[in-house]
Protein backbone atom coordinates (compact mmCIF):
# COMPACT_ATOMS: atom_id res chain seq x y z
CA UNK A 1 0.00 0.00 0.00
CA UNK A 2 2.78 2.39 1.39
CA UNK A 3 4.16 1.42 -2.31
CA UNK A 4 1.33 2.48 -4.66
CA UNK A 5 0.97 5.56 -2.70
CA UNK A 6 4.28 6.79 -3.14
CA UNK A 7 3.96 5.57 -7.24
CA UNK A 8 1.20 7.48 -7.08
CA UNK A 9 2.90 10.82 -5.66
CA UNK A 10 5.68 10.06 -8.45
CA UNK A 11 3.57 9.49 -11.32
CA UNK A 12 1.99 12.87 -10.82
CA UNK A 13 4.58 14.98 -10.36
CA UNK A 14 6.11 13.69 -13.54
CA UNK A 15 2.69 13.86 -15.80
CA UNK A 16 2.54 17.63 -13.80
CA UNK A 17 6.30 18.66 -14.32
CA UNK A 18 6.01 17.25 -18.02
CA UNK A 19 2.55 19.10 -18.62
CA UNK A 20 3.87 22.33 -16.93
CA UNK A 21 7.15 22.33 -18.25
CA UNK A 22 5.97 22.30 -21.78
CA UNK A 23 3.14 24.58 -21.26
CA UNK A 24 6.03 27.23 -20.12
CA UNK A 25 8.15 26.43 -23.17
CA UNK A 26 5.73 26.16 -26.05
CA UNK A 27 2.43 27.98 -24.94
CA UNK A 28 3.51 30.87 -22.67
CA UNK A 29 4.83 33.74 -24.52
CA UNK A 30 6.69 35.09 -21.71
CA UNK A 31 9.98 34.47 -19.95
CA UNK A 32 10.25 31.47 -17.98
CA UNK A 33 12.15 32.12 -14.92
CA UNK A 34 11.43 28.93 -12.75
CA UNK A 35 14.84 26.91 -11.54
CA UNK A 36 13.63 23.89 -12.57
CA UNK A 37 12.98 23.98 -16.19
CA UNK A 38 14.66 21.32 -19.00
CA UNK A 39 15.38 23.84 -21.14
CA UNK A 40 17.62 26.04 -17.96
CA UNK A 41 19.57 22.64 -18.16
CA UNK A 42 20.22 22.52 -21.80
CA UNK A 43 21.13 26.59 -21.74
CA UNK A 44 22.83 27.18 -18.34
CA UNK A 45 24.43 24.22 -17.53
CA UNK A 46 25.40 21.51 -20.50
CA UNK A 47 25.48 23.99 -22.92
CA UNK A 48 28.79 25.92 -21.26
CA UNK A 49 30.65 22.62 -20.76
CA UNK A 50 29.54 21.72 -24.82
CA UNK A 51 30.91 24.46 -26.05
CA UNK A 52 34.11 24.32 -24.10
CA UNK A 53 34.86 21.06 -25.37
CA UNK A 54 33.82 21.91 -28.65
CA UNK A 55 36.40 25.25 -28.60
CA UNK A 56 39.77 22.62 -28.35
CA UNK A 57 38.98 21.85 -31.80
CA UNK A 58 39.54 24.56 -34.80
CA UNK A 59 37.72 25.70 -37.43
CA UNK A 60 35.53 24.30 -39.13
CA UNK A 61 35.22 21.47 -36.75
CA UNK A 62 34.39 23.90 -33.81
CA UNK A 63 31.75 25.48 -35.60
CA UNK A 64 29.81 22.15 -36.91
CA UNK A 65 30.07 20.67 -32.84
CA UNK A 66 28.75 24.00 -31.69
CA UNK A 67 25.70 24.20 -34.22
CA UNK A 68 24.72 20.63 -33.67
CA UNK A 69 23.85 21.44 -30.05
CA UNK A 70 20.72 22.91 -30.07
CA UNK A 71 18.56 21.24 -32.51
CA UNK A 72 19.79 17.70 -30.56
CA UNK A 73 18.97 19.84 -27.33
CA UNK A 74 15.52 20.76 -28.51
CA UNK A 75 14.67 16.80 -29.53
CA UNK A 76 16.11 15.44 -26.18
CA UNK A 77 13.74 18.13 -24.58
CA UNK A 78 10.97 16.47 -26.18
CA UNK A 79 12.39 13.06 -25.26
CA UNK A 80 12.42 14.03 -21.86
CA UNK A 81 9.14 15.00 -22.17
CA UNK A 82 7.36 11.86 -23.84
CA UNK A 83 9.54 9.47 -21.01
CA UNK A 84 7.93 11.71 -18.24
CA UNK A 85 4.67 11.33 -19.01
CA UNK A 86 4.81 7.51 -19.65
CA UNK A 87 6.35 6.92 -16.56
CA UNK A 88 4.63 9.22 -14.65
CA UNK A 89 1.62 7.54 -16.14
CA UNK A 90 2.66 4.08 -15.93
CA UNK A 91 3.33 4.52 -11.88
CA UNK A 92 -0.48 5.64 -11.65
CA UNK A 93 -2.10 2.73 -13.23
CA UNK A 94 0.00 0.28 -11.09
CA UNK A 95 -0.98 2.62 -8.31
CA UNK A 96 -3.91 1.88 -8.94
CA UNK A 97 -3.61 -1.79 -7.86
CA UNK A 98 -4.96 -4.83 -10.53
CA UNK A 99 -6.60 -2.87 -12.61
CA UNK A 100 -4.81 -4.36 -16.04
CA UNK A 101 -5.48 -7.54 -17.80
CA UNK A 102 -2.88 -9.36 -18.76
CA UNK A 103 -3.63 -12.64 -20.16
CA UNK A 104 0.44 -13.83 -20.83
CA UNK A 105 1.71 -12.67 -17.33
CA UNK A 106 1.11 -10.86 -13.73
CA UNK A 107 0.11 -7.18 -14.17
CA UNK A 108 3.54 -5.54 -12.29
CA UNK A 109 5.30 -2.44 -12.62
CA UNK A 110 6.99 -3.47 -15.96
CA UNK A 111 3.41 -4.13 -17.71
CA UNK A 112 1.96 -1.02 -16.30
CA UNK A 113 4.93 1.09 -18.07
CA UNK A 114 4.30 -1.00 -21.30
CA UNK A 115 0.75 -0.62 -20.97
CA UNK A 116 1.40 3.57 -20.69
CA UNK A 117 3.65 3.78 -23.57
CA UNK A 118 1.67 1.96 -25.94
CA UNK A 119 -1.20 4.20 -25.10
CA UNK A 120 0.86 6.94 -24.94
CA UNK A 121 1.56 6.27 -28.67
CA UNK A 122 -1.51 5.03 -29.65
CA UNK A 123 -0.46 2.14 -31.33
CA UNK A 124 -3.44 0.32 -29.73
CA UNK A 125 -2.02 -3.13 -29.83
CA UNK A 126 -4.98 -4.58 -27.66
CA UNK A 127 -2.42 -7.37 -25.17
CA UNK A 128 -2.97 -5.41 -22.23
CA UNK A 129 -6.07 -3.92 -21.42
CA UNK A 130 -7.38 -1.81 -18.39
CA UNK A 131 -10.03 -3.94 -16.42
CA UNK A 132 -11.17 -0.71 -13.73
CA UNK A 133 -13.78 2.63 -14.66
CA UNK A 134 -10.39 4.34 -13.01
CA UNK A 135 -7.82 2.91 -14.93
CA UNK A 136 -10.05 3.33 -18.36
CA UNK A 137 -10.21 6.37 -17.67
CA UNK A 138 -6.78 7.23 -16.96
CA UNK A 139 -6.37 5.52 -20.27
CA UNK A 140 -8.08 7.68 -22.36
CA UNK A 141 -6.51 10.60 -20.54
CA UNK A 142 -3.44 9.65 -21.10
CA UNK A 143 -4.08 8.94 -24.93
CA UNK A 144 -5.53 12.20 -25.50
CA UNK A 145 -2.63 13.75 -24.01
CA UNK A 146 -0.66 11.66 -26.58
CA UNK A 147 -2.25 13.25 -29.59
CA UNK A 148 -1.37 16.73 -28.17
CA UNK A 149 2.22 15.62 -27.30
CA UNK A 150 2.31 15.11 -31.18
CA UNK A 151 0.64 17.68 -32.19
CA UNK A 152 3.04 19.77 -29.90
CA UNK A 153 6.03 17.78 -31.85
CA UNK A 154 5.16 19.08 -35.10
CA UNK A 155 4.19 22.71 -34.53
CA UNK A 156 7.07 23.32 -32.32
CA UNK A 157 10.30 22.29 -34.13
CA UNK A 158 8.91 24.40 -37.29
CA UNK A 159 8.10 27.35 -34.98
CA UNK A 160 11.88 27.37 -34.22
CA UNK A 161 13.11 26.96 -37.74
CA UNK A 162 10.44 29.61 -39.03
CA UNK A 163 11.80 32.54 -36.43
CA UNK A 164 15.32 31.64 -37.11
CA UNK A 165 14.81 32.28 -40.65
CA UNK A 166 13.54 35.26 -40.08
CA UNK A 167 16.38 36.10 -37.79
CA UNK A 168 18.96 35.61 -40.67
CA UNK A 169 16.94 37.51 -43.18
CA UNK A 170 19.10 41.27 -42.03
CA UNK A 171 22.08 39.10 -41.03
CA UNK A 172 22.75 37.78 -44.84
CA UNK A 173 21.53 41.33 -45.93
CA UNK A 174 24.38 42.68 -43.99
CA UNK A 175 27.30 41.01 -45.59
CA UNK A 176 27.28 43.00 -48.77
CA UNK A 177 26.51 46.29 -47.07
CA UNK A 178 28.83 45.78 -44.02
CA UNK A 179 31.39 42.80 -44.33
CA UNK A 180 31.58 39.43 -42.94
CA UNK A 181 32.22 39.82 -40.40
CA UNK A 182 29.56 42.84 -40.27
CA UNK A 183 31.35 46.59 -38.84
CA UNK A 184 30.32 50.19 -38.39
CA UNK A 185 32.87 51.63 -40.46
CA UNK A 186 32.22 49.61 -43.08
CA UNK A 187 28.68 49.93 -43.16
CA UNK A 188 29.03 53.55 -43.38
CA UNK A 189 31.49 53.44 -45.82
CA UNK A 190 29.20 51.39 -48.52
CA UNK A 191 26.30 52.89 -47.42
CA UNK A 192 26.13 56.52 -46.88
CA UNK A 193 26.10 57.59 -50.06
CA UNK A 194 22.87 55.60 -51.49
CA UNK A 195 20.86 57.87 -48.51
CA UNK A 196 19.34 54.52 -47.20
CA UNK A 197 20.50 54.97 -43.98
CA UNK A 198 17.68 55.94 -42.25
CA UNK A 199 15.97 52.90 -44.18
CA UNK A 200 18.11 50.27 -43.21
CA UNK A 201 17.99 51.90 -39.49
CA UNK A 202 14.82 51.73 -39.15
CA UNK A 203 14.64 47.88 -40.52
CA UNK A 204 17.67 47.09 -38.12
CA UNK A 205 15.10 48.57 -35.47
CA UNK A 206 12.67 46.27 -36.36
CA UNK A 207 14.77 43.77 -36.38
CA UNK A 208 15.89 44.28 -33.21
CA UNK A 209 12.56 44.11 -31.79
CA UNK A 210 11.89 40.60 -32.92
CA UNK A 211 15.11 39.08 -32.28
CA UNK A 212 14.02 40.28 -28.58
CA UNK A 213 10.41 38.71 -28.48
CA UNK A 214 11.29 35.42 -30.41
CA UNK A 215 14.27 34.74 -28.11
CA UNK A 216 12.86 35.92 -24.75
CA UNK A 217 9.39 33.40 -25.68
CA UNK A 218 11.98 31.23 -26.80
CA UNK A 219 15.60 30.93 -25.82
CA UNK A 220 17.48 28.06 -27.51
CA UNK A 221 17.16 30.35 -30.53
CA UNK A 222 19.99 32.54 -29.57
CA UNK A 223 21.97 29.27 -29.75
CA UNK A 224 21.22 28.65 -33.35
CA UNK A 225 24.11 29.47 -35.54
CA UNK A 226 23.95 31.23 -38.64
CA UNK A 227 24.88 29.55 -41.78
CA UNK A 228 28.69 31.00 -42.45
CA UNK A 229 31.15 30.89 -40.03
CA UNK A 230 31.96 34.86 -39.69
CA UNK A 231 28.19 35.76 -39.27
CA UNK A 232 26.13 35.61 -35.75
CA UNK A 233 23.08 37.15 -34.51
CA UNK A 234 25.37 38.99 -31.67
CA UNK A 235 27.60 39.96 -34.85
CA UNK A 236 25.08 42.09 -36.26
CA UNK A 237 23.47 43.35 -33.07
CA UNK A 238 26.65 44.50 -32.17
CA UNK A 239 27.27 46.24 -35.72
CA UNK A 240 23.88 48.00 -35.37
CA UNK A 241 24.58 49.56 -31.95
CA UNK A 242 28.12 50.94 -33.16
CA UNK A 243 26.37 52.24 -36.36
CA UNK A 244 23.85 53.72 -34.86
CA UNK A 245 26.42 55.19 -32.01
CA UNK A 246 28.85 56.75 -35.04
CA UNK A 247 25.50 58.40 -36.52
CA UNK A 248 24.07 59.79 -33.43
CA UNK A 249 27.64 61.01 -32.17
CA UNK A 250 27.40 62.89 -35.83
CA UNK A 251 28.29 61.21 -39.18
CA UNK A 252 27.71 63.07 -42.85
CA UNK A 253 24.55 64.95 -42.77
CA UNK A 254 22.67 62.19 -41.37
CA UNK A 255 19.69 62.96 -38.68
CA UNK A 256 20.37 61.28 -35.38
CA UNK A 257 16.20 60.40 -34.86
CA UNK A 258 16.00 57.39 -36.21
CA UNK A 259 19.45 55.80 -34.99
CA UNK A 260 18.77 56.84 -31.46
CA UNK A 261 15.58 54.38 -31.78
CA UNK A 262 17.44 51.74 -33.34
CA UNK A 263 20.35 52.18 -30.79
CA UNK A 264 17.57 52.53 -27.75
CA UNK A 265 15.51 49.14 -29.46
CA UNK A 266 19.38 47.33 -29.79
CA UNK A 267 20.39 48.18 -26.38
CA UNK A 268 17.30 46.82 -24.86
CA UNK A 269 17.38 43.60 -26.53
CA UNK A 270 21.27 43.02 -25.42
CA UNK A 271 20.50 43.67 -21.87
CA UNK A 272 17.10 41.65 -22.00
CA UNK A 273 19.06 38.13 -23.79
CA UNK A 274 21.86 38.80 -21.51
CA UNK A 275 19.26 38.00 -18.37
CA UNK A 276 17.35 35.51 -20.30
CA UNK A 277 21.08 33.21 -19.95
CA UNK A 278 21.55 34.30 -16.41
CA UNK A 279 24.62 36.34 -17.38
CA UNK A 280 26.42 39.42 -15.84
CA UNK A 281 27.39 42.46 -17.86
CA UNK A 282 31.28 41.64 -18.80
CA UNK A 283 34.05 44.64 -19.26
CA UNK A 284 35.04 43.92 -22.71
CA UNK A 285 38.66 44.94 -24.07
CA UNK A 286 38.67 48.38 -25.40
CA UNK A 287 37.41 48.06 -28.98
CA UNK A 288 38.44 51.29 -29.91
CA UNK A 289 41.44 52.62 -28.32
CA UNK A 290 43.13 55.65 -29.70
CA UNK A 291 44.94 53.95 -32.56
CA UNK A 292 41.97 52.37 -33.75
CA UNK A 293 39.92 55.51 -33.55
CA UNK A 294 42.21 56.99 -35.68
CA UNK A 295 42.01 54.52 -37.67
CA UNK A 296 38.44 55.01 -38.07
CA UNK A 297 38.57 58.82 -38.75
CA UNK A 298 41.00 58.03 -41.31
CA UNK A 299 39.15 55.66 -42.96
CA UNK A 300 35.83 57.70 -42.74
CA UNK A 301 38.11 60.84 -43.73
CA UNK A 302 39.42 58.73 -47.15
CA UNK A 303 35.32 57.71 -48.03
CA UNK A 304 34.89 61.36 -47.82
CA UNK A 305 32.59 61.05 -45.00
CA UNK A 306 32.31 63.86 -42.43
CA UNK A 307 32.90 63.12 -39.17
CA UNK A 308 32.06 65.68 -35.65
CA UNK A 309 35.53 66.66 -34.19
CA UNK A 310 37.99 63.82 -32.86
CA UNK A 311 38.10 64.52 -29.32
CA UNK A 312 34.75 65.05 -28.76
CA UNK A 313 33.66 61.66 -31.04
CA UNK A 314 35.78 59.76 -28.84
CA UNK A 315 34.39 61.37 -25.54
CA UNK A 316 30.31 61.06 -26.72
CA UNK A 317 31.41 57.13 -28.48
CA UNK A 318 33.22 56.06 -25.06
CA UNK A 319 29.75 56.85 -23.11
CA UNK A 320 27.48 55.50 -25.73
CA UNK A 321 29.88 52.19 -25.94
CA UNK A 322 29.40 51.79 -21.99
CA UNK A 323 25.65 51.11 -22.10
CA UNK A 324 25.85 47.60 -24.93
CA UNK A 325 29.64 46.67 -24.96
CA UNK A 326 29.54 44.89 -21.81
CA UNK A 327 25.97 43.24 -22.10
CA UNK A 328 27.42 41.97 -26.06
CA UNK A 329 30.59 41.12 -25.01
CA UNK A 330 28.84 38.86 -22.05
CA UNK A 331 26.62 37.24 -25.05
CA UNK A 332 29.17 36.65 -27.44
CA UNK A 333 31.62 35.12 -24.62
CA UNK A 334 28.76 32.92 -23.92
CA UNK A 335 27.69 31.91 -26.96
CA UNK A 336 31.16 31.29 -28.78
CA UNK A 337 30.00 33.88 -31.16
CA UNK A 338 32.59 36.65 -32.10
CA UNK A 339 32.44 40.19 -31.24
CA UNK A 340 33.14 42.17 -34.25
CA UNK A 341 35.87 45.11 -34.26
CA UNK A 342 34.69 49.06 -35.45
CA UNK A 343 37.15 48.48 -38.63
CA UNK A 344 36.96 45.76 -41.19
CA UNK A 345 40.35 43.21 -39.85
CA UNK A 346 41.67 41.46 -42.96
CA UNK A 347 41.35 41.28 -46.85
CA UNK A 348 39.28 38.02 -47.15
CA UNK A 349 36.28 38.14 -49.27
CA UNK A 350 32.66 38.73 -48.36
CA UNK A 351 30.30 35.49 -47.61
CA UNK A 352 28.71 36.56 -50.74
CA UNK A 353 32.23 37.03 -52.80
CA UNK A 354 33.60 33.32 -51.70
CA UNK A 355 32.50 30.28 -53.79
CA UNK A 356 34.12 26.93 -54.03
CA UNK A 357 33.69 27.02 -57.85
CA UNK A 358 36.02 30.53 -58.46
CA UNK A 359 39.20 31.64 -56.99
CA UNK A 360 36.91 34.46 -55.06
CA UNK A 361 38.79 37.49 -56.30
CA UNK A 362 35.36 39.68 -56.71
CA UNK A 363 36.56 42.14 -54.56
CA UNK A 364 39.18 43.31 -57.52
CA UNK A 365 35.26 44.22 -59.53
CA UNK A 366 33.79 45.69 -56.41
CA UNK A 367 36.29 48.12 -55.60
CA UNK A 368 34.80 50.31 -57.72
CA UNK A 369 30.98 50.48 -56.43
CA UNK A 370 32.30 50.90 -52.72
CA UNK A 371 33.71 53.63 -53.03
Amino acid sequence: MILQILAAVIGLLLVFFALWDGFRSVILPRRVTAHVHVLRLFLRILWPRYAQLAGRLGGGRRERLLSVYTPLALLLQLALWAAALVVGFGFLQWALGPSLSDPLRRADLGTALYFSGVTFLTLGYGDVAPASTAARLLAVLESGIGFGFLALVISYLPMYYTAFSEREEIIAILDARAGSPPTAVEFLRRCLGSHKMDDFLADGERWAATLLERQISYPALGLFRSQHERQSWVAALTALLDSSALVIVGVGDIPAYQARLTFAMARHAAVDLLQIYGLEPQPAPDRLPPATFARLQATLAEAEIPFVAAQEAEARLRELRELYEPYVNALGTFLHMAVPGWLPTSDEPDAWEASPYEDAHWQMLTDGERS
